[in-house]
């Protein structure tokens, strides 16, 4: 079978004898021909070489054009702060300071998608009878956090209406952008909302129900298959989303791929995720992504309706042999699992000093991310962080520790975080993987003055 062919047919739901393999290599194509993260956002001529470039390297069965959730974004008002090993960031909201909806559905000429679809049909044409070829968008709830920023989290209890309308609106650039990206010959449609992570089950069921399963069935009914990609915690909404109706979804590390597997089999959808993008795939070994990809697939109770992928977008300067590895592990399970059988990888140790919580001068907060650069929900986690230090001032202290720095990755050990993004407040957890709303972060600083 062709590459194509096994995603299709595990998204078809049908037993196959091997696990397909996604490499999520966004920004990261670019890094393989010595181009910036944003020549492959800006430049289709750079993309376009860079993909064949990856598909040349890590010989995926899927891939994905393009990793980019500020797309929409950025042709509806929000400004974009840029990196050169980095995919964009939103930076402002223009919603912010205002309860309007938008009624301006992005076109197929407009901002970047054109330089999308360019790549889509270029790599249709290369690649496209081997390779099922992913189409990327942002999911409305996402969508309407770029636009409203962290109110959003607010709205959800003071002003319910108005966040149902906005992700109505929300929807609407979704399905849009999902029927340009199906036309230019997209095999699967992946719904990225890092930020569904961080709601309950109860705000997934109110708010987001009727959004993703509208897009889903429009992506249904247009002949391609669907992805609903999340990032963060998600555990608690594995199953609300599954009753959407996607075809699949796709997890990152902080989800027991296990456990949620064996929700996500109930419902009859196909499972992705799920290695982890810093400690494993940046930092590690190529024996350490080998090993880490076979008890990945070791750890579940069956393989079928499973595929093999990163948690996430991959880190911009993740090494090619340890990709090269897992993309070994996924197709020659057997014989890379005999090779790493004995093998065991070393931790990094944690070189500084805790601080002394129990007498400090004043409340410490401390946002444990991925990386609020990169990843959205960390985003908007620092940003919550962000308001309260601003709203306080001196009276508190509040730092970010980014677990692309290999002692914050120790730190997390010794702390013992168990989920990005989370915040402590001196030295204890209070928020994990759920953006608390304004007024209950400082009501909770304001118990620590």
């Amino acid at each position: 079978m062709t590459g194509k062919e096994k995603v299709l047919a595990v998204l078809n739901k049908e037993k196959i004898a091997s696990i397909p393999w996604l490499p999520f290599a966004g920004v990261h194509s670019g890094r393989l021909k010595g181009y910036t993260a944003r020549e492959v956002s800006t430049d289709a001529a750079k993309l376009i070489e860079s993909l064949r470039e990856v598909n040349k390297l890590y010989k995926p069965d899927g891939q994905p054009i393009m990793f980019d959730l500020q797309i929409e974004a950025e042709i509806l008002g929000c400004e974009l702060l840029w990196s050169e090993d980095a995919p964009p960031t939103v930076s402002t909201h223009p919603l912010s300071d205002t309860a309007d909806i938008p009624e301006h559905i992005p076109a197929v000429n407009e901002g970047r998608i054109p330089l999308a679809i360019e790549a889509m049909k270029a790599m249709k044409g290369e690649i496209g009878d081997t390779t099922a070829l992913y189409g990327l968008i942002t999911g409305p709830f996402t969508l309407a956090s770029h636009l409203r920023g962290t109110n959003i989290f607010m709205d959800m209890i003071m002003n319910p209406s108005y966040v149902t309308e906005l992700l109505g609106y929300c929807t609407k650039v979704a399905k849009a952008v999902s029927t340009f990206y199906i036309e230019a010959g997209m095999d699967v449609i992946a719904v990225v909302d890092p930020l569904v992570s961080q709601i309950s089950p109860d705000h997934f069921g109110e708010f987001m129900d009727k959004p993703f399963a509208e897009v889903f069935d429009l992506i249904r009914a247009a002949g391609a298959k669907s992805s609903f990609f999340v990032c963060g915690n998600a555990s608690a909404n594995i199953a609300p989303m599954c009753k959407t109706r996607p075809d699949s979804i796709s997890v990152d590390e902080n989800v027991n791929l296990a456990t949620a597997k064996k929700i996500t089999d109930e419902y009859n959808v196909v499972i992705g995720g799920n290695i982890p993008l810093t400690s494993v795939m940046l930092f590690g070994t190529q024996q350490d992504n080998m090993k880490n990809t076979v008890d990945l697939i070791d750890s579940v109770d069956n393989t079928d309706l499973l595929i093999i992928a990163p948690g996430c977008d991959m880190p911009y300067a993740t090494p090619v042999e340890n990709t090269i590895g897992v993309q070994q592990a996924v197709h020659q399970t057997e014989q890379i699992r005999e090779m790493v059988k004995n093998y065991e990888g070393t931790e990094i140790e944690f070189e500084g000093e805790l601080p002394d919580y129990n007498n400090l001068e004043k409340p410490f907060i401390e946002v444990f991310t991925l990386d609020s650069i990169t990843c959205a929900a960390c985003t908007y986690m620092k940003a919550s962080a962000v308001d309260i230090k601003e709203h306080f001032g001196d009276k508190i202290d509040m730092i970010e520790y980014k677990y692309t720095d290999p002692q914050n990755i120790a730190r997390c050990k010794v702390m013992e975080v168990k989920q990005l993004p989370s915040i402590y407040i001196n030295g204890e957890l209070k928020y994990s993987s759920i953006i608390p709303n304004r007024s209950e972060f400082i009501a909770v600083v304001e118990k620590c003055l």
